[in-house]
């Protein structure tokens, strides 16, 4: 699959396999148009198929990582539009959200600051999250009018932080500062503002740098496993296992093992 070349956020890659996707609209505090959904989306769904990204980070510019849908370009159009329309605007922001879950190559979300709207639902789709001591987080949905319940926000939510702390996010829509964010799950760490482009990237190198098809496996079965009673997720877990020990870097871990020396997993992607 050829490089994506989007026009609404800035898309780069390095020679690790690493993919670095930035929302870039600082003086909209980074918030999404109709074109950057569609962008998005299209762009986390092509990238499961260019086995050269081995690991993304998603962050933003400037003070926000990302405040939601823009008031302008979205919102107000949203007052004019029909129940069709209405119903195809929300599908395509879910859509935004199955294609990052569905992406079994792992994201890092780097919340450099606000992160609110969509931004956090955006953020909770991710597999990492690291954040700044201002990223302050906020699932504003009811403060408008609408439901908390958006994006799949109600389905990913209680499964970080537990139901309880979900129902009041959801419901209340007020912000959580960082340090609580952190205490209670949602995200992974907080760390100084000057570091986290470097902390993340480190991260989605160390992530690059190993196994793809058993990385790869682990985010497609703690997806596939949600709506599976334990005798069924022991069972699909038997099977992906017994096709990871017919990868070369299961092979390769355990040659490095008795050699003594750090392994060297393929740069192909692996896997189907």
């Amino acid at each position: 699959m050829e490089r994506p070349q989007p026009t609404t956020f800035r898309y780069d890659e390095d020679d690790r396999g690493v993919a670095t996707i930035r929302l870039d609209r600082p003086e909209r505090l980074n918030a999404l148009t109709f074109a950057s959904y569609r962008e998005l989306s299209e762009t986390f769904r092509a990238l499961d198929r260019r086995r050269a990204v081995r690991a993304v980070v998603l962050t933003g510019t400037g003070r926000a990582f990302c405040s939601g849908g823009d008031a302008l370009d979205i919102i107000q159009p949203l007052l004019a539009m029909d129940a069709g329309e209405l119903l195809e605007f929300t599908r395509l922001t879910g859509d935004l959200i199955l294609h990052m879950r569905q992406l079994r190559t792992p994201i890092v979300a780097a919340l450099n600051g606000t992160t609110c709207g969509a931004g956090a639902v955006m953020a909770l789709a991710a597999d990492f999250r690291l954040a700044a001591p201002a990223a302050k987080i906020a699932f504003l949905f009811t403060k408008v009018g609408l439901s908390g319940a958006d994006m799949g926000a109600a389905f990913l939510l209680p499964r970080l932080v537990g139901t309880g702390h979900a129902t009041s996010l959801l419901m209340r829509g007020n912000f959580l500062a960082a340090e609580e964010a952190q205490r209670i799950g949602l995200y992974h760490e907080v760390v100084p503002a000057e570091e986290l482009a470097a902390r993340a990237q480190a991260l989605a190198r160390e992530l690059a740098d190993g196994p793809q098809q058993g990385l790869r496996m682990t985010k497609e079965m703690l997806n596939r496993e949600l709506s599976m009673d334990l005798a069924t997720a022991i069972e699909a877990e038997a099977q992906a296992q017994a096709l990871c020990m017919r990868d070369p870097d299961f092979r390769e871990a355990n040659r490095a093992f008795v050699e003594k020396r750090a392994p060297k997993f393929r740069r192909d992607g692996g896997g189907a």
